[in-house]
Formats: C-alpha cells, sequence, structure tokens
C-alpha cells in the first residue's frame, strides 16, 4: 500500500464530504478566529483534541507537528505530544484475511500457533505473537485495511484546505504549509509500506553487527509483504522497567544506548526515530534489542558531515562556522539574510554556553537552531526534525533511567571514535579515490560544456526570453484579473462569517448561526471557483 497524492483519485468533489467535515470540526473547535491573528489561537488542549477526534491521519499530523519547535510555541508542542495513536484492536476475522491475502497462503499452513489477543493496537497497525511450523516464536505486525482510501482522502482534505488557508491568511505562506503536507505524505508512505521497513531492519543488523551489547530482531522474509511484517520475537523487557530492579547494569545500557544512535546517525546515516523506552527491551542475558523501525531517518554522507561541523562549531561557540555548516545542509534561498541569521544563531550558542554542561541538551540545541533558520526563511528538510525527535526522546530517556549519568561525557567519546574511525587509512583512501573520479569527470566534461556556452553566447540565445512565453504571461495575468471581483466576495464572506462565529455568544446565538452560514457559503463558493479553473486548465491543455 502507498500513499499518494492523485488529483486524478482524489479531485476535489471525491475530497469535499471530508473537506467539510473537517471544515465543521475546525469551526466548532474555535480554530477560525486563527483568522484574527496568532493571538486568537485555540487553546492547546482544544488543538489536541480536534486531532484526536478527526482520526487516523490527523492524529498523525499532530505527531509530526509535535516536532516542529521550529513552528509552534512550546505549549502547543507539548500538548501534541500527549497525543496517542491506540486504537481499539481489530477483530481477529480481519487479521486474518489481511495476513492470508498478504501471503497467499491460509495461516495455518504458516503458523502452528497465533494468539487471537494482539500485544498492542495503534492507528497503523497491531502486532500479534504467534509461532512458526519450525518452532520459532514470532511478533507479527498486520496493518489495519483500506488505509489507502482512508489517508488519500485525508490528504486531498488537508492539500485544499491549505491552499485555502494561505489564500485568505496570507501570513501562513512563511510556514511552507505544502511543503509540510508534502512531507507528511511521504512520511506516511514510507511508514505503511512494510516492505521498506524490513529493509531498514536488514540494513540495521548489518550496520551494527559490531556492537555484542545489541539485538535487533530479523525479519522473516517468507511471512513478510507489504501489509504484513514477522520479525523474530524478542523476549525481554522495557529498559525503564528493567531499571528499577537493575540500577547498576543500567550505565552500560546507556553507553550502548549512545553508541548505537551516534553510530547510525554519523557513519551508517540511517538512524532510529523514535528511540522511546518501549522500542528499547532489555533481554534476560543483558543485550539491549531494539524495536519497530517504522520511523527512522536518512542522511547522506555530505549531510553527515556538515553535521559533523554544525556539532563541532556548537561546542565551540563558533556562529560563523555553524551557519555556514546549517546552511551547507539546507535548502536556503539566495534572499536568505546570512547576516541576521549569524547574529541569531550566535544568541543560541550564547545560550547553550552560559548553561551548565551536565544540563546542555543536543536535541534542544537542534531544535533553538531550526526555530532560528524558520524565522528567516530557510527551508528545514525532514530529516532534521527526526534527527531533533532522536536525540530529545534519547536524553529523555538517558535522564528517565539514571539523572546523575554524565551524558554530554559518553556523547564526547563516541564522536572521539567516530572521528578516529572517520580519518582512518581505508576512508581517506576511499574518500581520494572518490574525489579523483570526480575529477577525472570533470575534465572529461568541461570542454564540451565549455563550447556550448560560448556557442548560446555568440547566438544570442543565453537567456533570452521567447515571444510566446511572454504571450502566454498575459493570458495568465488577463485570466487572473477576471477572477478577482469573485475572490474577493468569497474572502470578504469568510472573513466576515469567522469573526462572526469567534464572536463572545454573551449577546445570543444569531450571530453564530449567521456566521457559519457564511463561511459554508464562502467554502462553497471557493470550491466552485477552484473546480471551475481546475477544468478550464484542464481544457486548455
Amino acid at each position: 500500500m502507498a500513499v499518494t497524492i492523485d488529483l486524478e483519485k482524489t479531485s476535489l468533489l471525491r475530497a469535499a464530504p471530508r473537506l467539510a467535515q473537517v471544515l465543521r470540526v475546525l469551526i466548532r473547535h474555535r480554530f477560525m478566529g486563527a483568522l484574527r491573528g496568532r493571538n486568537h489561537w485555540p487553546p492547546p488542549r482544544e488543538i489536541r483534541e480536534t486531532f484526536e477526534e478527526l482520526g487516523l491521519t490527523f492524529l498523525k499530523l499532530g505527531q509530526v507537528l509535535a516536532l516542529r519547535r521550529d513552528l509552534l510555541p512550546d505549549a502547543y508542542i507539548n500538548e501534541l505530544e500527549q497525543l496517542h495513536d491506540q486504537l481499539p484492536p481489530l477483530d481477529f476475522d480481519t487479521v486474518r484475511a489481511t495476513v492470508e491475502g498478504e501471503l497467499g497462503v491460509q495461516l495455518t499452513e504458516l503458523f502452528s500457533c497465533f494468539s487471537e489477543t494482539p500485544l498492542g493496537s495503534a492507528t497503523i497497525a497491531q502486532v500479534h505473537e504467534a509461532t512458526l511450523r519450525d518452532g520459532r516464536n514470532v511478533a507479527v505486525k498486520v496493518q489495519r485495511p483500506d488505509l489507502e482510501t482512508v489517508i488519500s482522502t485525508d490528504i486531498a482534505a488537508l492539500t485544499y484546505l491549505v491552499a485555502l488557508g494561505e489564500r485568505f491568511i496570507p501570513g501562513l505562506r512563511a510556514l511552507d504549509l505544502p511543503v509540510l503536507v508534502r512531507e507528511f505524505a511521504n512520511s506516511l508512505n514510507r511508514e505503511t509500506d512494510f516492505s521498506r521497513e524490513a529493509d531498514s531492519i536488514r540494513l540495521s543488523r548489518s550496520a551494527l553487527a559490531d556492537i555484542p551489547e545489541l539485538w535487533i530482531p530479523d525479519v522473516v522474509t517468507e511471512c513478510s509483504g507489504r501489509t504484513v511484517l514477522t520479525l523474530e520475537f524478542a523476549d525481554g523487557e522495557r529498559v525503564d522497567l528493567y531499571a528499577k530492579r537493575h540500577p547498576e547494569s543500567i550505565p552500560q545500557a546507556i553507553k550502548t544506548l549512545v553508541r548505537v544512535m551516534l553510530q547510525t546517525i554519523f557513519e551508517e546515516g540511517l538512524f532510529h526515530a523514535d528511540p522511546h523506552p518501549g522500542n528499547v527491551l532489555v533481554l534476560p542475558d543483558g543485550r539491549l534489542s531494539l524495536l519497530d523501525f517504522g520511523m527512522t531517518g536518512e542522511l547522506d554522507e555530505h549531510m553527515r558531515e556538515s553535521l559533523t561541523l554544525l556539532l563541532e562549531a556548537v561546542v565551540k561557540g563558533d556562529a560563523r562556522l555553524a551557519t555556514d555548516a546549517y546552511l551547507d545542509m539546507t535548502m536556503a534561498s539566495e534572499k536568505v539574510n546570512r547576516a541576521a541569521l549569524m547574529l541569531d544563531i550566535k544568541a543560541v550558542l550564547y545560550e547553550i554556553h552560559r548553561s551548565n554542561l551536565a544540563d546542555v541538551s543536543i536535541g534542544d540545541a537542534f531544535a533553538l537552531l531550526l526555530r532560528a533558520g524558520s524565522r528567516h526563511r530557510v527551508h528545514n528538510p525532514g530529516e532534521f526534525f527526526h534527527l531533533t525527535r532522536a536525540f530529545v526522546i534519547m536524553e529523555s530517556v538517558i535522564r528517565q533511567l539514571d539523572p546523575s549519568f554524565d551524558y554530554i561525557n559518553a556523547f564526547r567519546e563516541q564522536i572521539s571514535r567516530l572521528t578516529a574511525k572517520h580519518f582512518s587509512l581505508e576512508r581517506i583512501k576511499e574518500k581520494t579515490g572518490k574525489f579523483a573520479l570526480e575529477l577525472e569527470r570533470l575534465l572529461i566534461d568541461s570542454p564540451g560544456d565549455t563550447r556550448r556556452i560560448l556557442r548560446r553566447i555568440a547566438e544570442g540565445n543565453l537567456g533570452r526570453l521567447q515571444a510566446p512565453a511572454m504571450e502566454d504571461l498575459g493570458g495568465r495575468a488577463t485570466r487572473y484579473l477576471g477572477r478577482l471581483p469573485g475572490a474577493i466576495i468569497t474572502a470578504a464572506l469568510l472573513v466576515a462569517g469567522a469573526l462572526l462565529v469567534a464572536a463572545p455568544r454573551d449577546a445570543g446565538q444569531w450571530h453564530h448561526y449567521a456566521g457559519e452560514m457564511m463561511v459554508f457559503v464562502g467554502i462553497f463558493s471557493t470550491i466552485i471557483i477552484t473546480f471551475k479553473a481546475l477544468r478550464r486548465n484542464r481544457g486548455r491543455r
């Protein structure tokens, strides 16, 4: 199952019922007050309850927004972090049908025993304990049915809702909400594809095979697919519960967790983005076991090198180096005021260095840097938020297990080990080989590229705008001017209706009902205008 935004399958007409339902919930929870500015946002608890009421996709969206400390105040972040994705379990007939439909055989042909009671039930899937025919004890992760239809419709509704919001609230454009929705859809696509999670598990097992204190359950390939994932069963205890009974073993467990996270982030580039206590078990022999690779982050070699430089700059308090490394990792436009951004980053580094070293949080430092970048219209890649989440959760777990543990010293030890490995003779030889290949390719391609550029300059074609393009631009401008009066009337209805809905109810209910009517008329008009525009554009194509 893949979650994609397909405008043919999830058109405005198909998404309209869900969009209307979402708008009714938003109006009831006083979201329309946001039209009057940030000071009129609903209370944090109201926002959390809204996401819970809207269901699966919006629960996941709320969890994603809980990562965006660069966009939302801390009070809203803290409330969204309380979102739970526990849902009532599926009935066993549905579980059986999903497993048999995915694997193509009867349940009894693969499993000698399959527990009807799930170990856990979340928004995307639920997990059952089972026994294979060869006697191996396994955990079977079964995806909920019809997720593609539900999520695709919700994503389409979100897409149109964001477009409406940006049209009538220009301040929202600074938040890059369409990009956020697109990244959110891609994240759901990854999380709902269990074959991708299986690949992440195999890669992580291979990359971390040199850590004897860690065991990651292997994938049972013949019993896995896109909607069913079967793993070796990890018969362990949650690390936070284990710590209460065996406090003497916790320092070594923490060192192992720190090594695992830093090695996967800085060396492998594929890291676990959700290392909360429920996903970290302690086995009977004392080894750690890491579960649930549905949420992972990926960093290419260039981003890992820039990240190393960024952390080095943070430790040294070098604002210029930190700014260069940060912008090197992002998709910053030429309009970014580099000097102003550097001043903000300098203030962040000052706050970090004036704190007690034992209280320094790498996750919080990343969150502050991301917030500074967003203020200056820097687009932070989604990997940054997964990285920040991973550090924040890991640090929270460490403080929960042993508040006196010297996390920064353990961090420093692992960074020193990775740095020594990074500058080993093997790594230098590998980088030199890559550089030689790139240099050879540059030397081969340069003469031809140079001739093509000189020819275009001689012909006068470099950067010349053709007349048809100007004619098309004029035609589009005429069409947009023709739609302007209708757009102004629609905007006036929406704004006036929202103000009436958000007004106090002391004077009675009439203004509230009138406001709802105006909002719905405005939304209906917008839908008609948008639908006609889409039909015209499709006809011209």
